[in-house]
C-alpha cells in the first residue's frame, strides 16, 4: 500500500505537533508493510536521514495555498495523512490528527483569521475524512463536545518521549545564563496565553523568602498569539533553545512546573520526567491522563497552592527523589513505535 505524508511541517519551527509528527515517521521508516511517501512544497530545505521513506518536492507555492490547491491536485485519490492539525479540506481519503480544540475552548489566546480558519479546518475534517485521530482521551471527548464527531471516525493514537533518549545534553546552557543546578525551576512551551506562565509571575510573590530562580524556555509568534507581559526581575527567559540544551535544563532543574490550563496532551512534563526531572503540573485537562501518580498537582488559577508546591518540592530532596523513579516509571508508558504501530493499522481505512 502506497499512502502519502503532508510534509508541510517540515518547513516549519519544531514546536509540539512538528515534533509529534517527525517521531512518527521515524518508527514508520523501519517498517515495510506501508511505502510513506512524504510530500513537501518547494521552500523545504532540510536534511534527513530516512532509509525507506522519500521525501518529494511538489508545486509552486508554500504555506497554506500549497497545502489547500497543491498538494491535493498531486495526490489525487491516493491515501494522505497530516500529522499536525491542516490538511486539504475538500480531501476524503486521507487521515487528520487534531491535537487539540483550543480554538474553541481557549480562543482568547488566538487571532480571529486563525480561529475562523482552523474551525473552518475542522469542520471540513469532520464531515470528509476517513478518520480523525487525536492523542488524549480528554482531547476526544473535546471534539465529540465541539465538532460531534461520529465515534467510528476518532481514534486515539500515543505520544512518545524516546526523542530525549539519543540526546546527549548540554549543561552550557546554566553557565551562559548564570543558573545554578537545582537551584532553578523550569518551565517550557510557547507563549500562547493558555500555557498559563502568568501563574508563575504570580507564584514568585510568595517566594520572595528563597533563592529559587525561575526559567522559561521558550519562543512565542505573535502573529497567531496574543503578546502577553511576563516581564519580573524574578523570571529569566531563555528563549529558544536546542534539544540538547533543552536536556541540559531539565536534567538541571531543581523542578518542572507545567501550569497550563488548556492542552490537548501536553508533551513537556513526559519529557521532562523522562529525563528523572520532577514534575508539577496543573490539575486539569489532560495532565492527570499523561502524569498519573508521578507528578504534583496543583489549581493553575491558585498563584499561591502554586508557590506552596514549589517551596514543598526544592526544599526536600526526598520527594525530588520519590517523584524522580515515578516519573521514569510513568514515561515508559508512552512510546513513539506505538503510535506508528496505531497510525499503520488506522491506514487500513484508507482506499488503496
Amino acid at each position: 500500500m502506497d499512502v502519502y505524508i503532508n510534509g508541510r511541517f517540515l518547513t516549519q519551527r519544531v514546536t509540539g505537533v512538528q515534533r509529534f509528527a517527525w517521531e512518527i515517521i521515524q518508527r514508520l521508516d523501519k517498517q515495510k508493510d506501508v511505502q510513506f511517501t512524504i510530500l513537501v512544497p518547494p521552500n523545504y530545505e532540510g536534511e534527513h536521514s530516512l532509509q525507506n521513506i522519500k521525501i518529494k518536492s511538489i508545486g509552486q507555492s508554500t504555506g497554506h495555498k500549497w497545502e489547500q490547491l497543491e498538494l491535493p491536485v498531486y495526490v489525487k485519490a491516493k491515501p494522505l495523512i497530516n500529522f499536525c492539525n491542516t490538511g486539504p479540506i475538500l480531501k476524503k481519503n486521507q487521515i487528520v490528527v487534531i491535537h487539540d480544540t483550543a480554538v474553541y475552548a481557549s480562543p482568547q489566546g488566538f487571532s480571529k483569521a486563525f480561529r475562523v480558519w482552523y474551525k473552518t479546518m475542522f469542520t471540513f475534517f469532520k464531515l470528509r475524512s476517513k478518520k480523525v485521530l487525536t492523542i488524549s482521551q480528554f482531547s476526544k471527548e473535546e471534539l465529540i463536545k465541539y465538532l460531534k464527531i461520529s465515534s467510528k471516525k476518532l481514534e486515539l493514537i500515543s505520544e512518545g518521549k524516546e526523542h530525549f533518549d539519543s540526546i546527549k545534553e548540554d549543561d552550557s546552557i546554566l553557565e551562559k545564563f548564570d543558573l545554578k543546578p537545582q537551584k532553578y525551576i523550569l518551565a517550557v512551551s510557547s507563549m500562547n496565553p493558555n500555557k498559563n506562565f502568568k501563574a508563575l509571575v504570580d507564584a514568585t510573590e510568595y517566594l520572595q523568602d528563597e533563592d529559587f530562580q525561575i526559567v522559561i524556555a521558550g519562543g512565542t509568534d505573535l502573529k497567531v498569539f496574543n503578546k502577553i507581559d511576563i516581564e519580573n526581575e524574578n523570571i529569566k527567559q531563555v528563549g529558544y533553545v536546542t534539544d540538547e540544551d533543552l536536556k541540559g535544563l531539565y536534567m538541571n532543574a531543581g523542578c518542572f512546573v507545567f501550569p497550563s490550563v488548556y492542552e490537548g496532551f501536553g508533551l513537556p512534563p513526559l519529557e521532562a520526567m523522562s529525563t528523572g526531572c520532577p514534575v508539577l503540573v496543573s490539575n486539569v485537562g489532560p495532565m492527570p491522563e499523561v502524569s498519573g501518580d508521578a507528578a504534583i498537582y496543583f489549581n493553575p488559577n491558585d498563584s499561591q497552592e502554586l508557590a506552596d508546591k514549589i517551596r514543598y518540592v526544592m526544599n526536600s530532596d526526598d520527594v525530588k527523589q520519590e517523584l524522580k523513579v515515578k516519573g521514569l516509571k510513568q514515561a515508559e508508558k508512552f512510546s513513539w513505535q506505538t503510535a506508528a504501530n496505531q497510525l499503520i493499522g488506522y491506514t487500513k481505512s484508507l482506499d488503496a
